[in-house]
């Protein structure tokens, strides 16, 4: 079921091509917007709204593999390629890039139909990743900076003994920051924290410091 905040993007050189497009698209209950350049697509402000781009492959100046590079360094946009004529390394670099499909025109109407569905799901899921992201990066935040040097250290699995050595400070410390921890990250268990540290990606800032010698 169709969303509100749902955007169908339509980048493609031949006017014909993105007012057939649009039509089809807005017959089907979608929001459109069509840019004749990978350029001016780039370059015009996007909306806040899941969203998904349907973009031609071979253009004049900027090409479609162009766009979807930049793109991926801006915001994670699923991208349905279409082409009149693919060839076997583009198709390849398109699906290497991301790309939810490589459609070859004449474009069937409901597969075309069916690639939008699918890159929309994938929009949401992409858009949910995104806010946990920022979530658990807010939560990571409001720990003290004592406290983040003893999260990795008690996610790496070290005792509280342990990571009070390697810290200089007590073990009775570390079990009230351990404490904190737990409840500032909202964690309700150890594995919980775990994983939260590996999607931090701590272990790696601290592999070092994890080598230094445990308590005796």
């Amino acid at each position: 079921m169709q969303s509100a905040s749902e955007l169908v993007y339509v980048v493609d050189d031949d006017r014909r091509v993105r007012e057939a497009l649009s039509t089809l698209l807005r017959a089907n209950g979608r929001d459109v917007r069509a840019f004749n350049s990978g350029s001016e697509f780039l370059d015009t402000p996007r909306q806040k709204v899941v969203a998904c781009l349907i973009l031609e492959l071979r253009m004049p100046g900027m090409n479609g593999l162009e766009v979807q590079k930049l793109l991926g360094m801006e915001s994670p946009i699923p991208v349905i390629f279409i082409t009149g004529r693919g060839d076997v390394p583009s198709t390849v670099l398109a699906m290497k890039g991301g790309a939810v499909d490589l459609l070859t025109k004449p474009l069937d109407a409901d597969a075309l139909m069916r690639a939008v569905d699918a890159a929309l799901a994938r929009a949401h899921v992409l858009r949910k990743e995104t806010e946990n992201a920022a979530m658990l990066q807010a939560l990571y935040q409001s720990l003290t900076p004592r406290e983040q040097e003893v999260f990795p250290l008690i996610a790496s699995g070290l005792l509280n003994k342990q990571a009070a050595a390697v810290l200089g400070i007590t073990e009775y410390t570390v079990q009230v920051h351990r404490g904190n921890i737990m409840r500032k990250m909202q964690a309700d268990s150890f594995a919980t924290l775990v994983r939260q540290a590996s999607k931090l990606e701590l272990k790696t800032s601290t592999t070092k410091r994890l080598t230094a010698p445990s308590a005796h």
